[in-house]
């Protein structure tokens, strides 16, 4: 098999595309998830913070300034307003992909729960069956 056709083989195995859709929905998901909170939760919350926006907050280490040369140069801040609506959105997330996950479960736990049919007995059941019938019927 030449390296082409493995290739090909591999990419069209149901796992790659599954992981591949999985991918691309993952992405599309974290774009509403990151648009719940910047419009939705961050607003309110900024609102009870006397308009804080968390993206603005950080902690200036060196201030902007301008060099001997006339260059400018920016302010060093650590910008932990960021960090915090990134811990927002993947506590958003993370919650979100529990429950997912957790209704998969339950479905799935009730399709094993559902009782099999019965299999059907083998020719020595059967037999064995007519046996004991018979007998049953020679002790009366």
């Amino acid at each position: 098999m030449s390296m082409i056709q493995e290739l090909k083989a591999f990419m069209m195995r149901g796992n790659v595309v599954d992981m591949a859709v999985g991918v691309i929905i993952g992405g599309a998901f974290g774009q509403i998830v990151t648009s719940f909170v910047n419009d939705v939760i961050m607003p309110p919350i900024g609102v009870l913070l006397n308009g804080v926006n968390f993206t603005d907050l950080k902690f200036v280490i060196k201030e902007a300034s301008v060099d001997a040369a006339g260059n400018a140069l920016p302010a060093v801040s650590l910008n932990y307003g960021n960090f915090i609506q990134m811990v927002i959105n993947f506590l958003i997330i993370s919650t979100v992909i529990f429950f997912a996950i957790k209704g998969m479960n339950t479905l799935q736990k009730k399709k094993i729960e559902e009782p099999a049919a019965p299999p059907a007995p083998t020719k020595e059941e059967v037999l064995l069956a007519e046996i004991r019938d018979l007998l049953k019927q020679q002790n009366k």
